[in-house]
């Protein structure tokens, strides 16, 4: 019979991870995560599924591809240009995709 201390052992931590379809609601982004990993996973997600590795785009065409899931292009634009998602040159003239 196990004694109370082996009875009582602290369970192994999982990191709990919830899918990033969690964030949308038909089709839509429900809102931005203020934690910063749960926004990366957020950003990832959208760089993967907007964004053609390899191709060149516009600011416009940047924008048009965020609005399809959130209002709010610009912050999404730049929370994926800072995490080295999309990248641009100085001019801004055009964006790709980074990491």
């Amino acid at each position: 019979m196990p004694t109370e201390q082996q009875t009582l052992a602290p369970l192994p931590r999982t990191r709990r991870t919830h899918p990033v379809e969690a964030l949308f609601s038909h089709g839509r982004l429900v809102a931005i995560p203020r934690k910063e990993a749960r926004r990366e996973q957020l950003l990832v997600h959208l760089a993967d599924t907007l964004f053609e590795r390899e191709r060149s785009y516009t600011e416009r065409e940047v924008n048009e591809a965020l609005l399809t899931v959130h209002e709010d292009c610009s912050a999404l634009r730049r929370y994926l240009v800072v995490a080295g998602l999309l990248v641009r040159p100085r001019d801004g003239s055009s964006y790709r995709r980074g990491r």
